[in-house]
């Protein structure tokens, strides 16, 4: 099947719109009724935390989480987003570690996968980056709570067509279930897992079939958020 799905996925980048960074700052401050300081939320990953599939940061993955957090805790928060459109785990330590400031936050969001699955990093290889990645940024912002998102159901991409959806579906599984043992293996970790059937729900799906839109978005941080509100 190599020499097919190398076609259909070559085709499929030639055929899929390059949808850029959203515009607007990366970071904002949210009012809350509860007394108390605000919630300080870091997000970070590759395209959904940069805004790729959405027309403003406000719309992006943290954004949103730190918006649903505050409705469910009536808190202040405080977030930050550093994200890169096609960025893998190994990529994070080089390109985004350095962008992260270095003081303590409430929350720490990782969303990766898209790319790993792409690249097909083996899962053991997956987990060590991964890990590496966590214990620098645990030295760098000391997060009180850790949440590994779920590698996104690449079955669902519209913008796949078969079998290459298929694959990579087995593919991105795989590397869930990795993420999902090393929050096993390490009690400061949670993962959350990421249920998003754009296929049956073509909202949940930018333009381009491939990245979370607004409402995609919208959609996944209450499912983070609700993680936050179990694990809390």
């Amino acid at each position: 099947m190599l020499p097919l799905l190398m076609l259909q996925g070559r085709r499929t980048r030639a055929r899929t719109p390059r949808l850029p960074e959203a515009p607007g700052a990366r970071h904002g401050v949210l009012v809350g009724a509860a007394p108390g300081a605000p919630l300080r939320v870091l997000g970070l990953g590759e395209s959904p935390v940069a805004g790729v599939g959405v027309a403003r940061q406000e719309q992006a993955i943290t954004a949103q989480f730190a918006r649903a957090l505050a409705r469910r805790t009536g808190r202040a928060v405080q977030w930050r987003a550093c994200g890169r459109n096609g960025a893998t785990v190994r990529d994070a330590l080089a390109q985004l570690l350095p962008q992260v400031p270095p003081e303590p936050v409430d929350v720490l969001l990782v969303a990766f996968g898209v790319n790993d699955t792409v690249a097909f990093r083996p899962v053991g290889a997956w987990q060590r980056d991964v890990l590496a990645l966590l214990e620098h940024l645990r030295a760098r912002c000391q997060p009180r709570l850790v949440l590994l998102s779920g590698v996104p159901p690449m079955r669902e991409f519209p913008a796949l067509p078969r079998p290459l959806r298929w694959v990579l579906g087995l593919k991105a599984a795989a590397l869930d279930r990795g993420l999902a043992a090393l929050a096993r293996e390490h009690a400061w970790l949670y993962h959350v897992p990421l249920v998003l059937d754009s296929r049956n729900d073509a909202a949940l799906a930018a333009e381009d079939g491939y990245h979370p839109s607004a409402k995609g978005c919208e959609v996944w941080a209450d499912l983070l958020a609700a993680a936050y509100m179990g694990v809390k």
